[in-house]
């Protein structure tokens, strides 16, 4: 198997694997599987229980412009810095891929172009090659942070964790990956923050199992990549009861009753797919929406993050991307879509 996946460049995502590519690399994984089932089993009635006896938090009165993140990137260019200004975004979030180590120092400058007054998490992209060896990791990681030190202090450790085409088969090969990580981090640089696991959409049996294990790991917060894409509205529920207001809920439930993380959680990544932008949008056309829906649908979903007063931040992912963004990028040049002013408005009446 290749060190990293071939990447969509369309999508900024890896290729979906196929069939026997997925086969292969759950070869030896048996056991992994095992033990996220019977964690699942053994967690989530006693969880769900205690979901549904919960008591809402109450909405917090103020809430800082940091609370709106937005999610840029390294290739979209130089044009990012205007339009974050433009915003008035102070939360940014960019990934930086473990497989481009040779271009660290390009993402580093990119980063600190930004400005002193933002606050950056630096999502780490993992790769075959970095989570088969943890020796590679380690060294390149005590990169990664002697060179973000400056420009970041929280780094959110694994993307999609339970997508294999992101690179890992299993939670297990994700909680040996953060430890090693976080040896670095506690040996070196005590004053970075970690944030995982990083699990996308509602999988909660994977969050489940990555916050009770018996790995020797510590989460400083909470990442959750929330899609509810795929439901539309951000009101409508999966499974009867779970709109993204409960969805939240549960998350937040969970992430209380572990040992391992602190009581903080960031949603670092969601978006709708715009319709009539193939190959751009990352689902199919199905799954789209206009963008007038898709500006409604965002300013729903910080309003009910927000209103539900446990959820410390939201990035949107992203700003420039034809398929989902806030700005179109084709035809050489940038168009803003509604989705843009929306958000402008919401930062500066906090909505």
């Amino acid at each position: 198997m290749p060190e990293y996946f071939s990447w969509d460049h369309y999508s900024d995502q890896p290729y979906v694997l196929k069939r026997e590519e997925k086969k292969a690399l759950r070869h030896g994984h048996g056991m992994d599987y095992v033990k996220l089932f019977l964690t699942t089993l053994f967690y989530f009635p006693y969880l769900f229980v205690k979901f549904l006896f919960q008591k809402e938090r109450v909405p917090k009165m103020n809430i800082s412009n940091t609370f709106y993140g937005l999610c840029v990137n390294l290739d979209k260019g130089e044009e990012q810095y205007a339009l974050v200004r433009e915003l008035g975004v102070t939360s940014l979030q960019i990934r930086f891929l473990l497989h481009d180590m040779a271009n660290i120092d390009a993402y580093v400058s990119f980063a600190k172009k930004f400005g002193d007054d933002k606050e950056i998490l630096i999502t780490v992209i993992q790769d075959r090659a970095h989570i088969e060896d943890s020796v590679l990791l380690k060294k390149d990681m005590e990169e990664v942070f002697e060179k973000f030190k400056d420009v970041a202090q929280e780094f959110q450790i694994g993307n999609a964790i339970n997508r294999i085409k992101w690179g890992f088969v299993s939670v297990e090969e994700y909680l040996a990956f953060y430890q090693s990580v976080q040896e670095v981090r506690d040996e070196a640089f005590p004053q970075l923050k970690l944030l995982g696991p990083g699990v996308i959409d509602f999988e909660y049996h994977f969050t489940i199992r990555a916050l009770f294990n018996g790995f020797k790991i510590h989460y400083d917060k909470v990442s959750a990549l929330l899609y509810v894409d795929r439901r539309g509205s951000p009101d409508n529920r999966q499974l009867g009861i779970f709109d993204l207001k409960n969805k939240i809920k549960f998350l937040d439930t969970i992430v209380k009753s572990a040992q391992k993380a602190n009581d903080s959680i960031y949603i670092t990544e969601v978006n709708w797919p715009l319709s009539n932008t193939a190959p751009y949008a990352p689902t199919s056309e199905k799954e789209c929406v206009s963008e007038t829906d898709y500006s409604k649908y965002m300013l729903s979903y910080f309003s009910t993050a927000k209103k539900s007063a446990v959820i410390e931040k939201v990035f949107w992912h992203q700003l420039i991307a034809p398929g989902y963004g806030l700005v179109d990028n084709r035809e050489n040049r940038l168009r803003k879509t509604e989705a843009f002013y929306a958000f402008k408005t919401m930062l500066e009446e906090k909505m």
